[in-house]
């Protein structure tokens, strides 16, 4: 499955953002979907992930309250809503998709996007 994803941009802190991911190529609603994303000098981290009917996710901790992870199957899309955004939340995003079950570990995702910049001025 190939993946695309898009939304990222320059934001004040306490803004908002809605990241999209489209799907292609395969049966999205086939695959667990998640978010990551890696800071300058840091390694990947998870953000959020979504089952493949919609109706379970998972949300790192740090991002609990504010960020929504949401897919749309008939579009073939993932979703992240990104509200009340910190500095700390700078980063590459990325959107990775998932043949087994759920898990908050990017290496077990078998595809990825190419990442959306996500820029948090303070």
């Amino acid at each position: 499955v190939q993946l695309q994803a898009s939304g990222g941009g320059l934001v004040q802190a306490g803004g908002s953002l809605r990241l999209s991911c489209a799907a292609s190529g395969r049966t999205f609603s086939n695959y667990i979907m998640g978010w990551f994303r890696q800071a300058p000098g840091k390694e990947r981290e998870f953000v959020a992930t979504i089952s493949r009917s919609g109706g379970t996710t998972y949300n790192e901790d740090s991002v609990k309250g504010r960020f929504t992870i949401s897919r749309d199957n008939a579009k073939n899309t993932v979703y992240l809503q990104m509200n009340s955004l910190k500095p700390e939340d700078t980063a590459v995003y990325f959107c990775a998709a998932r043949s087994g079950g759920s898990s908050w570990s990017a290496g077990t995702y078998d595809y990825w996007g190419q990442g959306t910049l996500v820029t948090v001025s303070s």
